[in-house]
Parts: C-alpha cells; structure tokens; sequence
C-alpha cells in the first residue's frame, strides 16, 4: 500500500482533541521513497487495520523532530542516534538545548545503511572514495552527513579528503547518483530510492565496512549505539552478491510526551501484534524482532502509554 492512499487533511485542533478514534494521528517521516517513509507507511496501516486509528504519512525534507516537539504530529521515525542527540541537545541539535518533551514509543528495525556504487566502478572500497565526489551539507537532514563521515571514518578518511557536493537532503543526493553528480549512493538497503538508482545506472555495488574491532570504535563515537551487520545476498537488497558486512543502528518511533497515554497503548500494541501485517506493506520488517520493540534508546525516556503495554507484554520490569 503507497503512503498516498493514507494520506488524510491533518488538524491541530484534532491531534489535541479527547476523542481517540476521532485523531488524526501524524506520522513524520523523510521524504517519500526513503527507507523511513515506507516504513512509516506500514505502521499507518496498522494502525489504522488494528488499532482503529485515524493516520496520515507527513513527509519532510526536515528531520521531522520539531513536528513531534509542537505537537505538530504524534510521532517520527527515527534512528536512535539521532533522538538521542535531540533529546539531549548534543550533536547536530547542540545550539537548540535539550528537549525534555521527547518520549520513545518503539524500536523497530535496523537501519542497514551503505555506501554504493555503480557495479561497473572502480572503487572498490571505501578508502577508494578518496578524492571522489560525496554528498555533503544535508541542510535539512544533518544526521545523513553525520553517517557518511562514520563511513569515511571507517577508511581513516574525513571530508576534507572527498570532493564534497552539497545536497539538501538524502533523496535528492539520489537524484543527484543518477544524474552522475557524485560517485556514490549513500542509502539504507532495501529502499525505494535504491531500486530506482540500481535500474537507472545499471546496477549497484555495496563498499564493505572492515570489521575490525578498532574500524568500528571509530564509527561509534560518531554514531552512538550503531554496530556491524553481516547482511546475505537477498533479491530485495540491490548491490550485495556476497555476505557482505554493514553498519546498522535502530529505528525507533518517538512522540512527545503530551500525546495520551491511550493513543501511545494503541500504537504500541498495534506494532507489537502485527508484524506479518507491516511485513506485507514493507518487506523490510521481515527483521523486525518484536520482542525487542522496548529496547531502550539512551538518554530518551519512555512513554508511559508505551510503558503500560509493554509491561502488561512481559517485556518490560
């Protein structure tokens, strides 16, 4: 199901309103063909199919935080870096202070990012990427600039050893792969916006992070809580022929902490039960383990709406 078809006219007035079944609850996401905004797509739906709920998919070129923080909309999906970032006031979110109001509903899955190439490059790595041109900037989504530089880092390379093209957002650096602005993708795997890169160039090749335990102490201090996957050769991962190891960190739902506790139970509960349902709309949640949906993001509490179920699930003291 396309994220258009739930698409609703949002009200402000209705987000504060008592009456649950009569919300319309706002979903943030990134822009339309990424990985968050497909994965935002299948939890609508169940929430609309299960928890009998009013939704609608907001895309943004922005991160989607400050939606959540001026009840703008319920929830964004995130990764956990980053709503811890926020949460704190640290990272890209250093000059605006800590935001309090941020509550965690939900770790879903991992975001498997990567950097490709065309499968006719000559890179072959990522020290490769030397010299070659990479997205840079991110204006309106700092954090993708931030995962970049941890790959660069992997390599024992920065920024100011790539030819740096700016580019306000992840899908217009997409865009800009298939247009030959740049020499690598940088996307999580299994996206819409990777298929259509991989048709457009010809196919699609995945550099590999090394290993090694020091490679990856260098990617955590840029990214908090990420860690390294070995991901198989899948007909729906475009750019892997080979077992091939990749940097991963969590998705995770948040809200503000003024949505009520009921709305945040339903959710919650929806997610929990229904995972062959968020599987059909996004196949991707095939990895999707609900017994870790309370794992808990640093430095983000979580919401007690959230709290009730996952207590009454046995997933949480």
């Amino acid at each position: 199901m396309k994220s258009s078809r739930i698409f609703a006219c949002f009200s402000v007035a209705a987000l504060l309103s008592g009456a649950t079944y009569a919300q319309t609850i706002g979903i943030v996401t990134t822009p339309a063909g990424s990985f968050s905004n497909s994965a935002g797509a299948a939890v609508a739906k169940v929430l609309v199919d299960k928890a009998k709920l009013r939704v609608v998919v907001q895309p943004q070129a922005s991160t989607g935080f400050e939606e959540v923080e001026t009840l703008a909309a319920h929830f964004n999906m995130s990764n956990s870096f980053d709503a811890t970032f926020y949460a704190t006031g640290t990272g890209e979110y250093q000059a605006m202070g800590p935001h309090e109001n941020l509550r965690q509903v939900a770790t879903l899955i991992p975001y498997r990012v990567a950097m490709h190439v065309r499968a006719d490059s000559p890179i072959k790595s990522i020290a490769d990427l030397k010299g070659k041109r990479v997205s840079s900037g991110f204006r309106a989504q700092k954090t993708i600039a931030r995962i970049i530089e941890a790959h660069l880092g992997t390599a024992g390379l920065t920024y100011k050893d790539v030819i740096p093209v700016p580019t306000p957002n992840v899908v217009r650096q997409a865009d800009d792969f298939k247009a030959g602005k740049v020499d690598t993708l940088f996307f999580a795997l299994g996206s819409a916006a990777v298929k259509e890169a991989s048709a457009s160039v010809g196919g699609l090749r995945v550099l590999e992070v090394d290993d090694s335990p020091q490679v990856m102490q260098r990617a955590q201090k840029i990214l908090p809580g990420s860690y390294l996957l070995n991901i198989k050769p899948h007909p729906s991962i475009e750019g892997i022929k080979r077992p091939t190891n990749v940097i991963a960190f969590d998705m995770v739902m948040v809200t503000n902490a003024k949505v009520a506790d009921d709305v945040i139970y339903k959710a919650a509960k929806a997610i929990y039960e229904n995972k062959k349902d968020l599987v059909a709309t996004f196949r991707p949640f095939l990895i999707f383990n609900p017994k870790n949906i309370a794992k808990q993001v640093k430095d983000v509490p979580m919401h007690p709406g959230a709290v009730k179920f996952y207590r009454e699930a046995g997933l949480m003291k």
